[in-house]
C-alpha cells in the first residue's frame, strides 16, 4: 500500500439555522480544500461524502453528485456514506483506501448536514432511527436516554459516586468551552462554568443541558493525495498512518460489556497496529463527546486511562495543552458543534491544523504535536479510529 497524506481542508463555520443548503456549506467547505491543496477540480477523480438527515431536513439526496458537478469535478466516481454521526469518517477511511491502493491518486472526502431545520422533535425522531428504531426506541431510548443510561451503568460498575461523576462530567463541558471560544469555526464561542451545567435543565436523568451536544449544520472536507502526488503540492503533508473500524449491533445486544463499547476497543487496535504507535504515543486527541460522559468513556476505550478512571484526566488538567493528552482542542462536539454528517471530516481537518503547527494564532496549538488520532462514534456502535502523523 502506498502511503497517502491530507493535503488541503475547508471547514465552514458550524451554527445553529444556517441561510445556506447543505450542498452550498459542502460546496464551500470543499472549494476551500481544493484551494488549500493547489489544484483544480478536475484533478479530483473521485468524490465520498458523508451526509444522514438530508433526505428529511431538505429533501434532498443525491448530494454527493451534485456537489461534485456544481464544484467542477465533471463525472467522476461520487458515492454517499451514511454511518450516522461516523459517516464522514467513514468517507474518509474509504477514500484513504482506494489512494492507498493505487487506484486513484486524488481524492476529495467530507461531510455536510443541516440538522437544525428539522426542529427539535423531528430531529429527535430522525437521530433515533440510527439506534433500534422498532423496540429501543419506543421503549425511551433516544440518544440522551442511552447515554444517561451509560451514566448510571458506568456509577455503578466503577463504584464512582454519581455526584463525583457528574462534577468530572461538568469540567468535560467546561473545557471543550474554554477551548470552543477561540475556535472561530466553532458553534458556541462562550465560556460556561461549574454552576451553569450543574443548574441547567434535566435532559434525562442524569444528563443535563450542558451535558449535550447542539444540532448543528455546517460542512468540512478534505484532500486526500498519494505520497508523490502530495509532496509536488505541499511541504506539509500529514499522513494517514493507520485506521479502524468496528461495529455493534443494537445497544440492547451489547449488555455485557456496557459501558465499555467494544467496537470502539477494537476500531483503535487496529490503527494502532498498522501505525505502529500505542496510546502513549498520541500527542493530541479529536474523541467523540456527543454527551460528557462520552468522553469519558472513549478515553478509556482509547487507551488513555483505567476503565473506571477517565474522569480524572479532567479532573487533573491531563486534556487540556501541556497536560498527558490535550483532547478536544477544537471544542469538540460540545462546542464546537456536531453537523452528524460532517463531524469526522471535522475532527480530521482539526488534527490536520494541530500537525501542521497552524492553530498558534488561535491561541490552542499543542506545541511539538506529530501523532493525532481521530475517534467517532455512529449511532449505536459504529466506530472509526483514525491515526494521522508528521515525519
Amino acid at each position: 500500500m502506498r502511503r497517502v497524506a491530507v493535503i488541503g481542508t475547508g471547514h465552514t463555520k458550524f451554527m445553529f439555522n444556517s441561510t445556506k443548503t447543505s450542498m452550498e456549506m459542502l460546496a464551500e467547505a470543499s472549494m476551500d480544500a481544493i484551494l488549500s491543496s493547489k489544484i483544480k477540480p478536475r484533478d479530483v477523480q473521485a468524490v465520498y461524502i458523508g451526509n444522514v438527515l438530508g433526505d428529511f431536513s431538505e429533501g434532498q439526496g443525491m448530494v454527493q453528485s451534485f456537489l461534485a458537478d456544481d464544484i467542477g469535478c465533471l463525472n467522476v466516481p461520487a458515492t454517499r456514506f451514511e454511518g450516522a454521526c461516523a459517516s464522514a469518517t467513514m468517507a474518509i477511511r474509504d477514500a484513504f483506501m482506494w489512494v492507498a491502493s493505487g487506484f486513484y491518486d486524488i481524492v476529495l472526502a467530507g461531510g455536510t448536514e443541516r440538522a437544525t431545520a428539522m426542529g427539535t422533535a423531528l430531529a429527535t425522531r430522525t437521530f433515533a432511527m440510527f439506534g433500534d428504531s422498532r423496540y429501543e426506541f419506543p421503549a425511551g431510548f433516544t440518544f440522551p436516554g442511552v447515554f444517561a443510561m451509560l451514566t448510571h451503568l458506568y456509577s455503578h460498575k466503577y463504584g464512582v459516586p454519581l455526584k463525583k461523576l457528574k462534577e468530572q462530567m461538568a469540567m468535560v463541558s467546561i473545557q471543550s468551552h474554554q477551548y470552543g471560544m477561540k475556535n472561530p469555526k466553532a458553534q458556541f464561542q462562550k465560556e460556561i462554568t461549574m454552576e451553569q451545567v450543574l443548574n441547567s435543565f434535566m435532559v434525562t436523568s442524569p444528563l443535563q443541558l450542558q451535558d449535550c451536544c447542539p444540532f448543528s449544520d455546517g460542512a468540512a472536507a478534505i484532500i486526500l493525495a498519494s505520497e508523490d502526488v502530495a509532496k509536488k503540492l505541499t511541504d506539509k503533508p500529514v499522513y494517514i498512518a493507520g485506521v479502524g473500524q468496528s461495529s455493534s449491533g443494537k445497544i440492547s445486544s451489547q449488555y455485557k460489556y456496557l459501558p465499555r463499547l467494544r467496537a470502539r476497543e477494537i476500531a483503535v487496535k487496529q490503527a494502532y497496529d498498522m501505525a505502529g504507535v500505542g496510546p502513549g504515543d498520541i500527542d493530541v486527541c479529536e474523541l467523540h463527546d456527543c454527551f460528557s460522559i462520552a468522553s469519558i468513556i472513549a478515553a478509556e476505550g482509547l487507551g488513555f486511562a483505567e476503565f473506571g478512571k477517565g474522569g480524572d484526566l479532567w479532573e487533573k488538567g491531563e486534556t487540556k495543552i501541556g497536560g498527558k493528552i490535550p483532547i478536544n482542542i477544537s471544542g469538540g462536539l460540545k462546542s464546537k458543534g456536531h453537523p452528524i454528517g460532517a463531524t469526522g471530516a471535522s475532527q480530521v481537518a482539526e488534527i490536520v491544523a494541530q500537525l501542521r503547527g497552524d492553530l498558534v494564532s488561535q491561541g490552542r496549538q499543542v506545541d511539538g504535536a506529530k501523532i493525532g488520532l481521530v475517534d467517532t462514534l455512529g449511532g449505536d456502535g459504529i466506530i472509526l479510529s483514525l491515526i494521522l502523523k508528521v515525519d
